[in-house]
């Protein structure tokens, strides 16, 4: 195969239709950011927009801007944007909260339906690598509700849908390994197995094009910080399938959920639709920020919207396993990401298998399964979280998820084919020189 040169990214950065996109970011001189997938950058527009929302709508306006600026509708308006790049409908989605509290919420009213409709259902399944909280959360409501929370592979979901599960609870892009779920499939698979699919959108609303009512979800929560690009804590949302909306109250019933807040009723009167699934007084400067993050995404709508960014999104993906292979080949790294592009999400993540690993990039086992992760207490996760702080120390910054990955995002906004060369460069000088190993890069920090 023809080596691919710096001088070939150029050229494809120089016929990207979205390339001017990028100066829609602030982005730090000399920094290489893969890591929008963990949280977004700083749009230009947000400082100012946040600025004026401090001293002009709460500075002067008081608390006369629930009105007058449209504080108190800002939940759906948001929520309206947000469903339109989740195959969701006008009036289904509201932003608010966090995503654990928001699958909170979602998984409670679907265990109560499970247990109207189904009442000898009291499993809610789930894939054993899916997100830490998500599976928290489940454990929490099944310990309260008196369920089960099962745990198995991604291969073996299909077969574990028996005649026991009242949900299927699934994210839909791994965190740790990118790989993609086939959405409408599982649904139906569940649906035909007689429970309900709740989604977490985390790591695809933005960066995938997702469907939810083509696939018939009952379900489905995400967060605003990642490829919405809403900053640090940026509300999250929240979408009910209009034939669930209305069956049961969520159990965080709070005012704004209410469906008369300014009544002042000691009786609890669900909104209608998805408004029920708000809970208490949202926060309206985070809200804002969010609201500039989606500016950025449908500035991509006059290029093709999500058909041109997913498209980007697997070039630039693809671009880096094939460097990855050119200039990494014998550095004892595995792809842990598919291939498939059907199966893969907007991240590529690769496991440090040790010095005497030969091979780069390893198949995928039979049926597309992802390949097993490493345990912790391998001897390799301190070589990993090495490497990406190494890596970071150059300007190029990843991230690290135990027990051995070194994790890159392609957000394709504001990452060109000539970044993705660099920094494979830079991998590739941290693992010939092995500055890797120097004290300081083996020091854990809070945040991985």
């Amino acid at each position: 195969m023809t080596a691919i040169s710096l001088h070939d990214c150029r050229s494809r950065d120089a016929a990207d239709p979205l390339r001017p996109l990028r100066d829609l970011f602030a982005l730090p001189p000399g920094v290489i950011y893969l890591d929008g997938n963990s949280l977004g950058p700083l749009p230009r527009a947000t400082a100012a927009r946040v600025a004026r929302a401090v001293e002009q709508e709460w500075g002067q306006g008081l608390i006369r801007s629930w009105n007058d600026a449209g504080w108190f509708e800002m939940p759906g308006r948001v929520g309206d944007r947000i469903a339109a790049w989740i195959g969701a409908g006008a009036g289904e989605v509201v932003a608010t909260d966090t995503t654990s509290i928001n699958l909170y919420k979602v998984l409670s009213a679907a265990l109560q339906i499970a247990a109207q409709d189904a009442p000898g259902r009291r499993v809610v399944l789930s894939e054993r690598s899916n997100f830490p909280t998500d599976l928290y959360i489940a454990q929490a409501l099944c310990r309260q509700q008196g369920c089960t929370l099962r745990l198995v592979e991604a291969q073996e979901l299909p077969a574990a849908l028996d005649g026991e599960v009242a949900v299927l609870m699934l994210t839909h892009v791994n965190y740790r390994s990118g790989a993609m779920h086939d959405m409408a499939a599982l649904t139906r698979a569940a649906h035909e197995a007689g429970a309900l699919a709740v989604w977490d959108l985390a790591h695809s609303a933005g960066a995938v094009p997702v469907h939810l009512h083509d696939a018939q979800a009952d379900f489905a929560i995400g967060c605003g910080y990642k490829y919405f690009n809403g900053g640090p804590g940026a509300p999250a949302f929240v979408w009910v399938h209009p034939r669930h909306a209305e069956r049961f109250w969520q159990p965080l019933a709070g005012w704004w959920g209410h469906d008369a807040p300014f009544a002042f009723t000691p009786e609890y009167v669900p909104a209608p639709g998805i408004g029920r699934y708000l809970c208490g007084t949202q926060p309206v400067l985070a809200m804002v920020a969010l609201a500039c993050g989606l500016d950025t995404l449908e500035a991509s709508l006059p290029h093709g919207g999500m058909r041109a960014l997913r498209a980007k999104s697997l070039a630039l993906t693809d671009l880096f396993i094939a460097l990855v292979e050119q200039r990494c080949g014998d550095a004892g790294l595995r792809l842990v990401t598919p291939r498939d592009h059907a199966q893969r999400g907007s991240q590529v993540c690769l496991s440090y298998q040790g010095p005497h690993a030969r091979h780069c990039v390893s198949s995928l086992p039979p049926e597309g399964a992802v390949p097993a992760l490493g345990q912790p207490g391998d001897g390799h996760a301190e070589g990993a979280y090495a490497m990406v702080q190494a890596l970071i120390a150059r300007g190029v910054v990843g991230d690290y998820r135990a027990p051995d990955i070194l994790r890159f995002g392609f957000t394709p906004l504001y990452l060109g084919f000539e970044d993705v060369w660099k920094a494979v460069e830079q991998l590739g000088q941290v693992l010939d020189s092995g500055e890797w190993r120097r004290p300081e890069f083996g020091r854990r920090q809070a945040v991985t």
